[in-house]
């Protein structure tokens, strides 16, 4: 049987960000002379890249003013990153990337909205990015749900779509899952109601992923 994937989205999955997400974004909505989005409207669109995510939360602003507030976000995020440290991880998800990485025959991958220069903060700072063999960013790739980031992720580690599951918060991240053809686990504890998001499987808790894992990707028919 080939090897398994799993692929893990960051923000609301593996890293509790949403305060800094939204303190930047309110920066840049400042420095252009706008007023800061809701704190849910921002939760509604983490894990989309940064122009589409603009482009939910105020309509009609044009590439130019786009960019600019693309820039201003990544300065004020970068900064605040500078100032207090990486947002922490979700309670027990060390222990589960770690146990699920000494596992014989399985990879584990990254496939996030974010930049290159945002997330390798983070998996550095927490000492994860030994642990995945593959990391999609929103650098290489179209925004979620486009199915991309999961293909060159199975690209990459020659796995099968019987044999990987996406493990994400938000219905970009499942319907991504869907897109690709693979199995979709949703978190409890990210940024959309999990009972929205019409997954395969819903974890409650972070101590449930290992064994919905292993439901997830037992790849009958793989060989």
């Amino acid at each position: 049987m080939t090897a398994r994937l799993v692929i893990w989205d960051v923000d609301g999955t593996l890293v509790d960000s949403a305060d800094e997400i939204a303190a930047a974004m309110a920066a840049a909505f400042a420095d252009e002379g706008l007023a800061a989005p809701a704190p849910a409207a921002v939760r509604g669109i983490i894990g989309l890249t940064l122009p589409v995510a603009f482009d939910h939360l105020h309509p009609g602003l044009g590439a130019a003013r786009v960019g600019r507030l693309v820039d201003g976000y990544r300065a004020h995020f970068h900064r605040r990153h500078a100032e207090k440290g990486v947002a922490p991880l979700f309670r027990g998800i060390r222990a589960v990337l770690d146990d699920l990485a000494a596992a014989g025959e399985t990879h584990l991958a990254v496939a996030t909205g974010k930049s290159r220069a945002s997330v390798m903060p983070i998996l550095d700072g927490h000492g994860l990015t030994g642990l995945f063999a593959s990391i999609q960013v929103s650098d290489d790739h179209p925004s979620k749900p486009h199915p991309s980031m999961v293909r060159a992720a199975m690209a990459e580690t020659g796995a099968s779509p019987r044999r990987t599951v996406m493990v994400g918060d938000t219905s970009f991240d499942m319907d991504m899952a869907r897109a690709a053809g693979v199995a979709a686990l949703a978190v409890a504890w990210g940024y959309h109601r999990a009972e929205t998001l019409a997954a395969d499987l819903v974890a409650r808790d972070v101590a449930d992923l290992p064994a919905l894992v292993d439901r997830l990707t037992r790849g009958a028919g793989d060989g």
